[in-house]
């Protein structure tokens, strides 16, 4: 699904350097942090030092890069602090080791994502009691925000999750929505009334923190 909405990008001529065009125009409109989430390859093609450089200019605050573990971003780590942000957010798994977890909590700075199971992006989460405990547990441990990603299909089920998260990522079922209804004349107004609705159900939630925190130098 993901690899799908890629593609359909690719096809439209979408760049990085039309994204962070893209990131310039939306900071005029709006100090809501904005971040950005790519492959690592896509850095690189740019560079990394000029990557940072730029993002900063454009207005971006965060970067999470998936395949980038936090054993190997001491490039982009250093690139980004020298440029003053992006910061930079990695990805902890249920299956993580202890020793993974301490790095992410070092390395990552604004907040934590936890992948809330095994599997690909769009798969279905079923039990939240098992999410719920390691969540609590990284929140306790880290003192950092932690937000839950993957699996989270419906706004009853962010509900839940915003119950002891500090933050609720939804992107699958947002791209899912994009891939099947993009064609349709009302796509746009669909899209936002869906975010509105899955936004609505989680203002109740108190956060812990909701601000994107730029690492101490």
């Amino acid at each position: 699904m993901i690899q799908q909405a890629a593609e359909r990008a690719l096809h439209s001529g979408t760049t990085l350097k039309k994204i962070l065009a893209t990131v310039t125009k939306l900071r005029k409109k709006t100090s809501i942090p904005l971040i950005l989430m790519a492959y690592y390859n896509s850095l690189l093609a740019m560079g990394i030092t000029d990557f940072c450089a730029n993002a900063v200019q454009a207005g971006v605050d965060g970067l999470i890069v998936p395949d980038l573990p936090p054993e190997e971003s001491d490039l982009l780590y250093r690139a980004a602090q020298a440029a003053g942000g992006p910061v930079n957010i990695f990805l902890l798994a249920p299956t993580s080791t202890a020793e993974r977890r301490r790095a992410v909590i070092q390395r990552s700075h604004g907040f934590i994502y936890y992948v809330s199971l095994t599997g690909i992006t769009g798969a279905k989460l079923t039990d939240l009691s098992q999410v719920r405990k390691s969540v609590q547990q990284l929140q306790r441990t880290s003192k950092k925000p932690v937000a839950v990603g993957f699996g989270i299909a419906s706004a009853e089920q962010a509900r839940e999750v915003g119950q002891f998260a500090d933050g609720v990522i939804i992107g699958s079922a947002l791209v899912r929505h994009i891939g099947e209804h993009h064609s349709a004349p009302t796509f746009l107004t669909d899209i936002q009334g869906m975010a509105q609705q899955w936004k609505s159900v989680l203002l109740p939630v108190k956060a812990k923190s909701s601000a994107i925190r730029k690492p101490k130098t």
